[in-house]
């Protein structure tokens, strides 16, 4: 039960990420090159598989992994893109002061 409940916290976590640092596929800094949406879409696609990978080791260590389908990923995906609510509403929706 622990794992999952880390494995939950990690997917919000990572799925906020993108929208948090202004560091290109967080290695190169936001003055060097201007990170814009697409990036952080990039990111966000490859946070979810990252996490994903992590859930299927998990599932791994415990029981046989089940096959899944397209819609699995759909419905993940989903998932992961509400996830990222919080960050994406910092980002681009939050008033900032100065500016």
């Amino acid at each position: 039960m622990l794992e999952i409940a880390l494995l939950c916290g990690l997917a919000v976590l990572a799925a906020n990420l993108p929208f948090l640092t202004d560091r290109v596929a967080f290695a190169i800094p936001g003055d060097k090159l201007k990170k814009h949406f697409g990036w952080r879409s990039l990111e966000l696609v490859i946070l979810y598989f990252l996490v994903g990978g992590i859930a299927r080791v998990l599932e791994a260590r415990v029981t046989s992994v089940q096959p899944q389908h397209w819609e699995f990923f759909a419905a993940t995906g989903a998932l992961f893109i509400v996830m990222a609510w919080p960050g994406f509403v910092w980002r681009y929706f939050w008033r900032k002061p100065g500016l």
